[in-house]
């Protein structure tokens, strides 16, 4: 009935007739083919590059000493990585463009860039893996090497132990562990004497705590800067006015050296920096090129549609 009114309705009839004969669009998205053109793609790259590692390894010849220098290999390697990624890309599209069975030219290069994505993340998912399995079996052998040479110093230890409770009595331990306190106990006890009448440990004590104060307060009062340098002149056996150069000269050098340290790190993070972009850069181009590379394959690998004579007879 609903036809009826549609084909006798004027102005209706055509849209109600579109929408009655309309063809439902199927998924033209052939996930196999993606896959295998993406395992083909993998395996094309890895064998090149097997291949180019054993030309490159035929190259070495320590006898003569004919081996190319560490940058041509470099460079050699890396183009030689680049035209294998390029052709296993390619091969894959095709194969994925040609499985898909799909005669339109735009499906064919859709399905040469799902394969493409789909590569990249096995890619990445593989050299991530290898990359954890080299640094889990660094880490296991750096940790029985540490305990292997931890064990080894222990019984040392232990032998070296057991000769001195040999060799040493109780009474010569107490001896010397009662002058080493009384040693800590004079240098910490003998602040603002007289730095002629103190001892070398009790001035350099002192001189400790200045320069720690110094330090931490970024400067001192100039009664601690005099205090400073007598009790350096007394050390040292020089004047307070050497004394007091000799503190200025050394104050200049640790600012330098804080100075220096500063602006090494700087340049080092900023090194960093320009390789990080320099290499997102170049992952950036090898990705692009890539795509490319999987566009033209899948376009080579699209099927051509049937002639309708051809496919009428």
């Amino acid at each position: 009935m609903s036809t009826d009114f549609a084909a006798n309705t004027p102005g209706r009839s055509a849209s109600a007739a579109s929408l009655a004969v309309a063809p439902r669009l199927l998924s033209r998205v052939s996930w196999g083919a993606v896959f295998a053109g993406a395992v083909i793609a993998v395996v094309v790259g890895a064998g090149l590059n097997i291949l180019g590692a054993g030309l490159g390894a035929n190259l070495v010849d320590a006898t003569a000493r004919d081996t190319p220098s560490a940058s041509s290999f470099g460079i050699g390697a890396g183009i030689w990585m680049l035209v294998s990624h390029l052709i296993g890309l390619a091969f894959g599209a095709y194969a994925a463009a040609r499985l898909s069975g799909t005669a339109d030219r735009t499906d064919g290069m859709l399905h040469g860039l799902a394969m493409w994505a789909t590569a990249v993340l096995v890619a990445g998912f593989l050299v991530g893996s290898a990359a954890g399995s080299v640094v889990s079996t660094a880490a296991s052998g750096i940790t029985g090497m540490i305990g292997s040479t931890a064990q080894g110093l222990g019984n040392l230890a232990g032998a070296a132990a057991g000769e001195a409770a040999d060799r040493t009595d109780t009474g010569t331990i107490q001896s010397l562990t009662q002058s080493a306190v009384d040693r800590a106990r004079d240098a910490l006890t003998a602040s603002n004497a007289d730095p002629a009448a103190m001892t070398s440990d009790q001035r350099k004590a002192e001189i400790g705590r200045l320069i720690g104060r110094r330090i931490t307060d970024g400067n001192l009062s100039q009664q601690d800067q005099d205090r400073l340098a007598a009790l350096v002149a007394a050390e040292s056996g020089m004047s307070p006015d050497e004394a007091r150069a000799r503190i200025g000269q050394v104050e200049q050098q640790a600012q330098q050296a804080v100075q220096q340290a500063e602006q090494q790190a700087r340049e080092a993070a900023d090194a960093a920096a320009t390789a990080a972009a320099t290499a997102a850069y170049w992952i950036f181009a090898l990705l692009v090129l890539g795509a490319i590379a999987a566009v033209l394959g899948a376009r080579a690998g699209t099927r051509r549609a049937l002639a309708p004579d051809y496919v009428a007879r």
